[in-house]
């Protein structure tokens, strides 16, 4: 493939869109950290941003053919890492979700997890046909999945974890739902949602029961939820303005620059501003599909609709989270919360969409 013919079939209107998204989140980091300990935290995310077009580069010019045939290898490392994590990972708020490396430190292994379960489910699906596609089948990838899921669960992250199966639903959808696995997933469901209750740790059903009644404990469980959803609501239709936002520069919105930096922007933006990142992010993931739809194969097909699912995902949980709509989790809005490992792996994952779309005119 030539390089001038590389240039000319780059998706420019995909990485636009995920430019000026990444740009209102600097923007937003950057007033939501104002006079904090945090107030550089836009500076190493500018630096994030430029390390991410580098991975981005590279995930485009690697042939997505050899990547989604060495996926079971890069799965088996994976794997490797989580236990890792779980044996030697740094320990923040009761959480063991990170590894202090020299040259990126705080590294989130999970989120890179997800470009590899896109490539493995890729792998496993592209090949198979309709009647291929049995309960055994969809069994085997699902346990293979099921391993990264229950690790990263442990950490515990049960938001990064169910983004794993987000990407994995997507390639059971594209292989041909049958509504026989529906009833048997909806049975498998209500069979252990007790035991699944259970698992769960103290603070991940504090969110829970905050999220169905937050003003039982206003200054406590339903803190987050509440303030939240006053920072959205004060911002009207035009907003308070850039640095102005008072529930964000008071103090009173927690994590106003990584989970709920949705609802910090909301705030000084109002709703004018929400529309246009949520058409923004509608744009990213049509675009997205766009590829999928033109993709030069079912890899490549799958490939970009798993990174449309987990990303979809991530931006539906976590908007939902910021106006009480779901329950609070720790769900980053990818390319606008503040954090390297998620904006390096989000970077990747277009990288992978954009290698698709330079080869679908090859054969």
């Amino acid at each position: 493939m030539s390089d001038e013919r590389s240039w000319r079939d780059i998706d420019w209107t995909l990485l636009g869109t995920a430019f000026l998204i990444a740009t209102l989140g600097v923007l937003e980091i950057y007033s939501a950290t104002r006079n904090t300990p945090w107030d550089n935290a836009h500076i190493r995310q500018i630096l994030w941003i430029g390390i991410g077009v580098g991975l981005l580069w590279v995930c485009s010019k690697i042939d997505y053919h050899w990547l989604v045939e060495q996926s079971p290898v890069f799965y088996s490392i994976s794997v490797g890492a989580l236990f890792v994590v779980f044996l030697f990972g740094t320990t923040v708020n009761g959480a063991k979700r990170w590894l202090d490396v020299p040259i990126v430190p705080n590294l989130q292994v999970s989120e890179f997890v997800k470009v590899v379960i896109v490539l493995l489910v890729a792998r496993y699906f592209a090949g198979m046909s309709r009647e291929r596609a049995t309960i055994s089948a969809i069994a085997k990838i699902s346990a293979t999945v099921g391993i990264a899921v229950v690790l990263v669960k442990m950490q515990p992250d049960l938001s990064t974890s169910l983004s794993y199966v987000a990407i994995l639903g997507m390639g059971v959808f594209l292989a041909g739902l049958r509504w026989k696995w529906v009833a048997v997933a909806l049975g498998i469901i209500l069979l252990t949602a007790p035991l699944a209750w259970r698992s769960m740790k103290p603070y991940q059903k504090d969110r829970v029961t905050a999220f169905l009644d937050p003003e039982k404990d206003p200054r406590g469980k339903g803190y987050q939820s509440l303030q939240s959803k006053i920072a959205v609501g004060a911002g009207g239709v035009w907003g308070k303005g850039f640095e102005r936002g008072t529930q964000t520069q008071l103090r009173f919105l927690p994590e106003a620059h990584t989970d709920f930096i949705f609802a910090s922007y909301a705030e000084e933006t109002g709703f004018m501003g929400v529309v246009f990142a949520l058409i923004l992010y509608f744009i990213l993931l049509m675009k997205i599909v766009n590829n999928a739809q033109t993709a030069p194969d079912a890899a490549g097909m799958h490939v970009c609709m798993g990174v449309a699912a987990l990303l979809f995902f991530h931006v539906f949980v976590n908007i939902g989270m910021v106006v009480n709509k779901m329950p609070v989790t720790g769900i980053p809005l990818p390319l606008m919360s503040y954090g390297g490992s998620n904006l390096l792996s989000t970077s990747m994952l277009l990288g992978l969409v954009n290698n698709v779309r330079l080869r679908r005119f090859t054969n």
